[in-house]
């Protein structure tokens, strides 16, 4: 079958009940016959290793490290979509073991654009999997010129199968209810605050309630975080790990109240820990997804009554597999049963929910709201990744990324920045949804003060938005800190406050002070 015309145009109904979006196709290759892949490029192995078999398209690839791969170009006629979805059904037999996270099964576009070229794909295990369909949405950059899609298997070998490649407009999930009015998740105009814990001292508090922050993103994390990501597969050992914090906890729910801060209590480690590539094991075995349950149960009947935790963040950046085993949630269910177990316990409190992966803006392009109410749905900003986290980077460079300034061959100001978080507005626009910034920051010692500059942007864009903010983070890694100067070798706070510092109070100072739950606010 040849591959549908072009169309362009997003089909939109308001219905009574919520808003459906009618994504139109893009592209469709059904593989029938050996006609299917007159209008497909072959590289990387021999013809025969590219084969039509039982309506599928069958692809081997025999040499370790080697590729096989087709492509197709998708004609782009009109202007470019803003939004597609990139689907397949796949089967994959005795697939080696990937080199590279991005290397293996491929159902990828190739965008290149007047900037550069993107390789967005499907995240796809290796070894054997039988019958599946996978899916993502992508958002295509504004000056895309010329977009590929690729199939086939690169640097392993094995064989898989592709059927029903499909490229659709528009959002990944259909439809959903979207929210008749506006839910906040509190009562106050604005939460402006900061990530903090898990261990308590309570100086903490008090400075942060004379600097006029009024909210706290509170995490039960255990450290250090790279290895407790494989401690946390023993749920014996993550219980003890949670019982150990929960005195500091309660020692930081009575400060809260004490100094009328509000506290979103943030999950931050999950029962099972992280596998390769972050994906978070309680997607892989349902142990971890009982256990899941079962701590919010606890946390949910420990913490019952103590208004001044306004939500529970269920969980941190959350990552899933690309394909998940038969008989596990996925996050958006998972999340769903968990906010329901929760108000089996305490009726009615609100939840954060991240997207996955790794909570990123992008992540609201593939999902639409939970089927629960009072749900505040968030993500962390870090974004350009490169200048934020150009710690990690030094080799690559060597003399430090300013902001504003190009990054990786794209120029990031605030109007890129803006550009960057569309994917939440558009979330917030269509579902009348809250939307809440757990996570920003920028690397300290970013050249000529470019954290600052970083942040002055961020923030009043979060503030033209009405979005909730927290800072990441307070009193933790030195790194993040405002207290601490631009010079990365001084690793004790600053008598002068920096600008970074001075920045947050002010905005700080705008906030009210938590008030205890009066019923306003509450959605219906």
């Amino acid at each position: 079958m040849k591959p549908t015309a072009l169309r362009f145009a997003l089909v939109f109904i308001q219905l009574a009940v919520g808003l459906l979006c009618n994504a139109s196709e893009l592209f469709v290759a059904a593989f029938e016959d050996s006609s299917s892949l007159s209008d497909w490029s072959k590289s990387g192995a021999e013809s025969d290793s590219f084969a039509i078999s039982s309506g599928a398209l069958r692809i081997t690839q025999p040499n370790p490290g080697g590729t096989a791969v087709c492509r197709q170009e998708i004609p782009i006629d009109g202007p470019v979509p803003e939004l597609v979805t990139l689907s397949a059904k796949i089967k994959a037999e005795n697939v080696s073991e990937k080199p590279n996270h991005h290397n293996g099964v491929k159902v990828m576009l190739v965008v290149e654009t007047d900037r550069g070229i993107e390789y967005p794909q499907l995240s796809l295990p290796d070894k054997s999997f039988d019958w599946s369909t996978a899916k993502r949405s992508i958002r295509l950059p504004r000056d895309t010129r010329k977009l590929t899609l690729s199939l086939g298997l690169e640097k392993c070998t094995g064989t898989v199968w592709f059927d029903k490649v499909r490229i659709d407009l528009g959002r990944m999930q259909s439809k959903a209810k979207q929210l008749g009015t506006p839910f906040r998740g509190h009562n106050l105009p604005r939460l402006r605050g900061v990530m903090h814990g898990p261990d308590f001292d309570e100086k903490s508090f008090e400075d942060l309630a004379a600097w006029g922050a009024n909210q706290i993103r509170w995490q039960l994390n255990w450290t250090p975080m790279k290895p407790a990501e494989q401690w946390a597969k023993d749920l014996d050992a993550y219980d003890d790990w949670l019982d150990s914090i929960l005195d500091d906890t309660d020692k930081a729910v009575d400060a809260c109240e004490k100094y009328r801060i509000a506290m979103l209590l943030d999950l931050h480690c999950p029962p099972g820990g992280r596998g390769e590539g972050g994906v978070c094991r309680m997607f892989q075995e349902k142990q971890y997804q009982d256990k899941f349950l079962d701590i919010w149960r606890k946390l949910a009947t420990r913490y019952k009554g103590r208004d001044i935790i306004y939500a529970y963040d269920l969980i941190n950046e959350p990552v899933e597999p690309g394909l998940l085993p038969d008989g596990l949630l996925d996050w958006r269910e998972l999340a769903t049963e968990a906010t329901k177990a929760i108000r089996q316990i305490d009726p009615g409190k609100p939840v954060v929910f991240e997207p996955g992966p790794w909570g990123s803006c992008n992540g609201f392009d593939e999902m639409v709201p939970l089927d629960v109410n009072r749900v505040i749905y968030s993500f962390h900003m870090y974004q350009p990744h490169s200048f934020t986290h150009q710690f990690q980077q030094k080799d690559r460079y060597p003399n430090g990324l300013v902001y504003p300034g190009k990054v990786d061959g794209v120029y990031w100001d605030r109007a890129k920045l803006l550009e960057s978080m569309k994917p939440a507005l558009d979330f917030e626009r269509d579902f009348n949804v809250p939307i809440y910034v757990g996570e920003f920051s920028a690397i300290r010692w970013a050249p000529d003060e470019s954290a600052y500059r970083y942040l002055i942007d961020l923030i009043e864009l979060f503030e033209q938005q009405r979005w909730d903010w927290s800072y990441h983070a307070f009193r933790e890694f030195h790194g993040w800190s405002v207290e601490h100067s631009t010079n990365e070798r001084e690793k004790t706070p600053t008598v002068t406050p920096t600008k970074r510092e001075q920045l947050l109070r002010k905005w700080f100072a705008l906030s009210e002070q938590f008030k205890r739950a009066s019923g306003s606010g509450r959605q219906e």
